[in-house]
């Protein structure tokens, strides 16, 4: 069984800057996809970012510039650095982990989640 743990999350004015981490336990195959989605009140979820074991970071339009997602693979641990935040960066964000074996299918893992919320 694999669980991830989320921390970091919390109030921040805009302008601000937050730190989210995500370590994620059991049984991890080495090749994996691992990052942070998040989901705003009414609307659906969307990628924030994520990285592919030996890979680059992927970010949506919204974090480029702004969001470092970076990865410790001995660890298997994820870190969101979020800079220069903005109102509409307030959502619930969900530590995100894609477990892909050699053989079979993928299957995702999603934390709880942690609320970010930045006021004017």
């Amino acid at each position: 069984q694999v669980q991830l743990v989320e921390s970091g999350g919390g109030l921040v004015q805009a302008g601000g800057s937050l730190r989210l981490s995500c370590s994620a336990s059991g049984s991890i195959y080495a090749v994996n996809n691992m990052g942070w989605y998040r989901q705003a009140p009414g609307k659906e979820r969307e990628l924030v970012a994520t990285v592919i074991t030996g890979g680059s970071p992927n970010y949506a339009n919204f974090g480029k510039g702004r969001f470092t997602l970076s990865r410790d693979n001995a660890k298997n641990t994820v870190s969101l650095q979020m800079n220069s935040l903005r109102p509409e960066d307030t959502a619930v964000y969900y530590c995100y982990l894609r477990i892909i074996p050699p053989y079979g299918r993928s299957t995702d893992y999603w934390g709880k989640g942690t609320l970010v919320t930045v006021s004017q």
